[in-house]
């Protein structure tokens, strides 16, 4: 799904840790960011938050299952 933004970042990383699957943060750039690691999770999305020339990504879950952990905290590009 391709996302502009994700609302209630503490309540994303805590949907993350109910996901039994990869979840993945794709950039326009091609970064790929496992979102299944704590680490990646504080250093990768902060990057991409701070970065005013992101201004849109791809939310990939490996496991379609998982996407109901998170969707609520998605903000879809129209």
């Amino acid at each position: 799904m391709r996302v502009k933004q994700i609302t209630n970042i503490d309540g994303f990383y805590k949907a993350l840790n109910q996901c039994e699957g990869k979840v993945e943060l794709i950039t326009d750039e091609r970064d790929v960011l496992n979102l299944a690691s704590t680490l990646t999770q504080f250093i990768g999305l902060t990057t991409v938050f701070s970065n005013p020339n992101v201004k849109e990504y791809e939310i990939v879950c490996c496991n379609p299952e998982d996407f109901k952990y998170i969707e609520e905290f998605l903000v879809p590009v129209k």
